[in-house]
């Protein structure tokens, strides 16, 4: 059996995802959409099919509705084929009756689906990350160094290294110590050989990316005899495994960001628009696969574009469109001026009737209308924006909630499906 045939993957997906609520109160954190036209989940499980890694569960509890439906819709593989993208929702057994209680009880929970499977390697991934990874790479050096547990490791600098597990590895990268979240009066101690390129950018200390590859039966061990009661890998599996197994650090240095927060989720999407973007969606040998719509191309109409993705079904014809990402089916009208933003677009277009109908009622058409200025702005699906409406986000704005919107970091984010009457203004 290959050594890809001999893996298989688990993708978490997270929680109830409290720090991007404002995205995730009808959606699940690995169903948010990315880049215009993807969902996050697409991102490992494009990962794994080009690693030559097919057989994938997915683990949900919150609000899983709209991921299911995407990975149905999404994922088939050959008949012929072994390969599967099953999600694993958390379920009540007579030995677990509660809800995943973190990463480490949420594979264990699942355990029964996985000794269903013949595999020798269990390959861990979060669903919330933005990379381009050959996890074949991770696994031949696993396999290479006769390790028991490998952890993806990328460096860090002195901003980022507290929001991260931090460790310590040998000569031979082998992890000799692990500290979760380290309080920053103490980050010298942790102080890594990164190579020569890390540290003249200041990236001087190995972070645990939550990417890990266990053994199989060691995976079964840990769980089920050695931490029966352990809820998570970072807190508790890991640490406790270094210096009693082989536990390896593989470094990648390539573009890695963890969308934990609304900021790093607005940052990685306009980061897309760059004329070199460090996460590369035209590289023939590492596509992002997602759900192939039947959507025709996008109408462009006097329109001025800066640096901006847009997706297929889009009908433009605003003023300008400047460092931004529009999403699928996105509608602008005349003289609008859209400048750093994502636009996340729509599941639907609107017939001309049903439009008249809108009108009628003095209801906006879905998606943004004529004379609109929008900066810093998130705009989730399905949203009816009137006409001159100004959305200016930006550090002025102090955070709040309102029923229609929320400003987190400076970022404006206009609630899924909101309404945004004629001359609104934030």
């Amino acid at each position: 059996m290959s050594i890809s045939r001999s893996t298989l993957a688990i993708i978490l997906g997270g929680g109830a995802g409290t720090r991007l609520y404002l995205l995730t109160a009808s959606r699940s954190k690995p169903a948010v959409p990315i880049a215009g036209k993807y969902r996050l989940v697409d991102i490992p499980i494009s990962n794994c099919i080009n690693s030559n890694i097919n057989r994938m569960f997915v683990l949900t509890q919150f609000n899983s509705a709209s991921l299911n439906k995407h990975i149905k819709n999404t994922y088939h593989f050959s008949a012929f084929s072994t390969g599967f993208v099953d999600i694993l929702a958390a379920e009540q057994t007579p030995d677990n009756p509660g809800w995943y209680q973190g990463t480490a009880d949420a594979v264990r929970q699942c355990m029964r689906h996985v000794q269903q499977h013949d595999a020798d390697y269990v390959l861990i991934l979060s669903g919330d990350q933005l990379y381009q990874m050959d996890f074949q790479k991770m696994i031949d050096d696993h396999v290479q160094r006769g390790a028991d547990i490998s952890i993806a490791t990328i460096p860090v600098g002195d901003r980022e290294a507290p929001e991260f597990g931090i460790l310590k590895s040998d000569e031979q990268s082998m992890i000799t110590s692990f500290i979760e979240k380290p309080k920053k009066d103490i980050l010298g101690d942790w102080v890594s050989d990164t190579g020569a390129d890390m540290q003249r950018m200041g990236r001087i200390y190995l972070a645990s990316m939550g990417i890990y590859i266990f053994n199989r039966k060691l995976l079964l061990d840990l769980l089920m005899e050695e931490h029966k009661d352990a809820t998570d890998f970072g807190k508790e599996i890991i640490p406790s495994s270094i210096g009693k197994y082989k536990v390896a650090s593989y470094q990648y240095d390539g573009y890695w960001t963890d969308i934990g927060n609304i900021y790093s989720f607005f940052e990685a999407n306009l980061a897309l628009t760059a004329e070199i973007p460090d996460f590369n969606l035209f590289d023939n040998s590492k596509p992002v696969y997602t759900r192939a719509r039947m959507l025709p191309p996008a109408k462009i109409s006097g329109t001025t574009l800066e640096r901006t993705i847009i997706a297929e079904g889009s009908i433009i014809l605003a003023s300008r469109v400047e460092n931004s990402v529009i999403g699928i089916r996105t509608r602008i009208g005349h003289g609008t001026t859209v400048v750093s933003s994502y636009i996340m677009g729509t599941d639907y277009y609107e017939t001309l009737e049903e439009m008249l109908h809108a009108a009628e009622r003095g209801i906006p058409k879905v998606g943004i209308g004529e004379r609109c200025y929008i900066k810093n702005a998130i705009i989730d699906k399905n949203c009816r924006i009137g006409n001159d409406v100004r959305i200016n986000g930006g550090a002025h704005l102090p955070n709040t909630d309102h029923a229609l919107y929320s400003v987190k970091d400076g970022i404006v984010v206009v609630k899924k499906g909101a309404i945004l009457p004629d001359g609104f203004v934030i």
